[in-house]
């Protein structure tokens, strides 16, 4: 039989006392390291802006008085789909470049947690989608972000047409002044390139003029020329 009276109760109890402390005190902190955490994270700005067109097909579904047929339903979820699409794209080509300015330090922690909050959501936006559109059609849940991707595409397409329309009455305002001023320097160009052309011609004219005038002058001072003797017997030529 065990000796219970030999036992020393006191000496213990004192490292079970120990244990439950520690694992009490564990358990508070974590508790409340996870309570702060939530509050800090719910108090973080929002990556993205409010959900407008999710909030639009939760407001049409739960609807009572008149209730919203199923095909406005379809597309506004068709809608939801396509923003979170557009979320997703975002998300996507920011994260690589976040995860590089962390690394160097250049961004803080509260960004990236901002980033992985909105990580999260947008998982959980993705699921709920399809399975509001399975709960529409059995399988639609598999093509409706194929849809949705057609539609976002269509619709940046149609975006830039709208900027490139936009901007043609300036582009074609430009390029009439630019077409003006072309067409203006290149006619200076002629009527200077025509005026050294008449200013070159005058010039081989006097030239040419001058040259028989001589010869005639010479010819004439040659006729006038006599022969003349001189007292040491030599003939000398003289003017008439």
């Amino acid at each position: 039989m065990w000796p219970f009276d030999a036992v020393d109760w006191l000496m213990l109890l004192i490292p079970v006392a120990y244990l439950f402390i520690l694992i009490g005190s564990l358990t508070v902190f974590s508790n409340l390291y996870r309570k702060r955490q939530a509050a800090a994270a719910s108090s973080l700005e929002p990556w993205f802006p409010p959900h407008i067109q999710r909030n639009v097909y939760l407001s049409l579904l739960h609807q009572e008085e008149p209730k919203a047929p199923d095909s406005i339903l379809k597309a506004a979820l068709l809608r939801r789909a396509t923003e979170d699409i557009h979320r997703i794209v975002q998300i996507r080509n920011a994260k690589q470049a976040l995860q590089v300015l962390l690394q160097r330090g250049s961004v803080g922690d509260d960004l990236w947690k901002r980033f992985e909050r909105a990580e999260k959501d947008i998982e959980e936006e993705l699921r709920d989608v399809v399975q509001e559109a399975n709960a529409f059609a059995p399988n639609w849940g598999q093509t409706i972000f194929q849809s949705a991707s057609e539609m976002a595409q269509n619709n940046h397409i149609r975006e830039r047409l709208d900027e490139v329309l936009a901007k043609a009455p300036k582009e074609s305002q430009w390029w009439s002044s630019r077409r003006a001023e072309i067409s203006g320097s290149f006619m200076k160009e002629l009527d200077e390139e025509k005026i050294r052309s008449r200013e070159g011609s005058v010039a081989g004219t006097g030239s040419v003029v001058g040259t028989p005038a001589a010869s005639v002058a010479g010819s004439v001072m040659g006729d006038d020329a006599v022969m003349v003797e001189s007292p040491s017997g030599k003939k000398k030529k003289g003017k008439k």
